[in-house]
């Protein structure tokens, strides 16, 4: 626990702390996670990723149902920080789900992978709401350990077994990564993924033996064969579970067609203009925007 929550209090770039302010105020959050490639780099020139936890969600509207049985909410923001523009990805939910979420209490994959890596706790509304969010990323890592722990090999050194988990997850996400994505995330920080490994494995409740760089973790055959069952679960309902986000996104990602025209402008330096049109109906704008991607790279 002593090591997430150290790891969590990492200092931020004042801009970054800025942005989350914002986001609190825009999103009703209790809590705001800092994390992804600019933690890692440091570069404000890309967009940065927050996790916002909020409150339970009010009403029984077709948004607060759809936040409560596929979340997160997702969002893009451009935020005019200390005389430049700060750009943000967001994923919003409820503080109580991420807390189950991370704990493995649920079919998902995403919450406690993405929290096994580093991650930044860049404010939260009072001491009892920071201690919730330390405690459930603690969990994230346990979590992730456990499985890493029957999916990873019998014995070996903790970046196999990150390897193995990642790979696992990458594949029941139905995420489209490059080959090798695992080793750029362990590669920027080794040391603190072996680190990790036997903390989170002691705090799954698990124990290991070690004989050099090689670790065997001691797993029950019960507990092996339980944990194999809940990992086949989440195999084979994690693909519909994303295809299920995906096709809600598709219709409440807030900010969609920003964000998609500012990648647009990054990665291939054609820049279209954001036309109220296009901004409330980034779908049935898509086709328009790629014939003039086609035709601007034919010119």
């Amino acid at each position: 626990m002593s090591f997430v929550a150290d790891e969590l209090d990492v200092a931020v770039a004042p801009l970054v702390s800025a942005a989350a302010r914002d986001l609190v105020r825009r999103l009703n959050g209790v809590a705001v996670l800092f994390y992804g490639s600019v933690l890692r780099t440091g570069d404000l020139d890309g967009v940065l990723d927050f996790y916002v936890l909020t409150p339970p969600p009010r009403g029984f509207g077709m948004r607060a149902l759809a936040t409560r049985a596929l979340w997160p909410d997702v969002s893009f923001h451009e935020l005019p920080v200390g005389g430049r523009m700060i750009r943000a990805k967001v994923a919003t939910m409820p503080l109580d789900t991420f807390c189950r979420a991370a704990g493995g209490r649920t079919i998902d994959t995403t919450v406690w992978t993405r929290f096994a890596q580093p991650a930044g706790l860049v404010w939260s509304a009072d001491p009892v709401t920071g201690a919730r969010v330390v405690r459930a990323v603690a969990h994230a890592a346990a979590t992730a350990a456990r499985f890493a722990a029957v999916l990873g090999p019998q014995s070996g050194r903790p970046g196999d077994f990150w390897t193995a988990l990642f790979r696992q997850t990458y594949s029941a996400e139905l995420r489209v990564e490059a080959p090798g994505r695992e080793q750029q995330i362990l590669a920027f920080d080794p040391d603190r993924f072996d680190t990790l490994l036997p903390l989170a494995w002691q705090g799954a409740g698990i124990g290991y033996e070690r004989r050099g760089d090689a670790y065997r973790p001691l797993v029950t055959e019960r507990d092996s064969r339980q944990t194999l069952a809940a990992w086949w679960l989440r195999q084979r309902l994690g693909k519909w579970l994303n295809v299920a986000r995906l096709i809600k996104a598709a219709f409440t990602f807030d900010g969609a067609a920003r964000y998609g025209l500012w990648k647009l402008q990054r990665h291939t330096g054609i820049d279209l203009p954001l036309t109220p049109w296009r901004e409330r109906h980034p779908i049935l704008a898509a086709p328009g925007v790629m014939w003039r991607v086609w035709h601007a790279r034919q010119a």
